[in-house]
């Protein structure tokens, strides 16, 4: 099953949780701000996989962050659906992020 590692505290995590709710998308979301285990599973591969290397570099978190079935990362979940045959349906942070260029977490 879909993983995907966020924060509930995140606008662009809620908006994943909203689309992917909407529109039917199995899938485990793993809240890093609330489960330790959660945090050090998330830390496990931002910390080694080349996919997080421009996020580590501007002191971003990575999250959202989408790990599938077999094993592969990706941070852009818009593609993912698109993959799918699917567009986003909602877009819960109306732009809004917690990072401080307003360019994602």
């Amino acid at each position: 099953m879909l993983k995907v590692y966020g924060s509930r505290k995140c606008p662009d995590c809620t908006e994943i949780e909203k689309n992917f709710n909407e529109l039917g998308i199995e899938y485990e979301f793993a809240d890093i701000t609330e489960e330790l285990a959660d945090l050090k599973a998330f830390l496990k591969i931002r910390d080694t996989d080349t996919v997080f290397d421009p996020i580590r570099g501007t002191g971003g978190i990575g999250i959202p962050a989408c790990v599938d079935e077999d094993g592969q990362i990706f941070l852009d979940w818009k593609s993912y659906l698109k993959k799918l045959g699917k567009e986003p349906v909602s877009m819960a942070s109306n732009g809004a992020s917690c990072s401080i260029d307003g360019k994602g977490c």
